[in-house]
């Protein structure tokens, strides 16, 4: 037998069928994984933390993260996908803000869980 195997299926029978009953569905799980694969990338992070201070266009993005507006376009493309931002219109430009609440606080809890590290 293998090191670190376990010999018996359930050792605590109870317990595993409690976990079992409240685990969320496999498509649950995927969606909540591609969700959080979203801040997997360091630019996106970096226009989420300048949206939580400010709605903003693409230029000043571009300005506050060091890169293109080409750049900047395809990863609010993304983050809009994912429904982690909006935007509206004013004439020719283009603002975009957090989609909602949620999306701040998500990023607030991360930066707390990485600073207790």
């Amino acid at each position: 037998m293998e090191e670190g195997m376990c010999e018996v299926t359930a050792i605590h029978e109870t317990v595993v069928k409690e976990v079992k009953e409240k685990m969320l569905n496999d498509e649950l799980i995927y969606d909540m994984a591609e969700f959080f694969k979203v801040f997997a990338d360091s630019t996106r992070m970096k226009i989420i933390y300048a949206l939580l201070e400010n709605e903003l266009c693409v230029c000043d993005i571009a300005n506050i993260v060091k890169t293109t507006q080409s750049a900047i376009s395809h990863q609010l493309r993304i983050l809009k996908q994912s429904k982690l931002v909006k935007y509206r219109k004013e004439g020719k430009i283009v603002y975009y803000s957090l989609d909602d609440d949620h999306i701040s606080q998500i990023v607030k809890k991360g930066r707390e869980h990485i600073e207790e590290l």
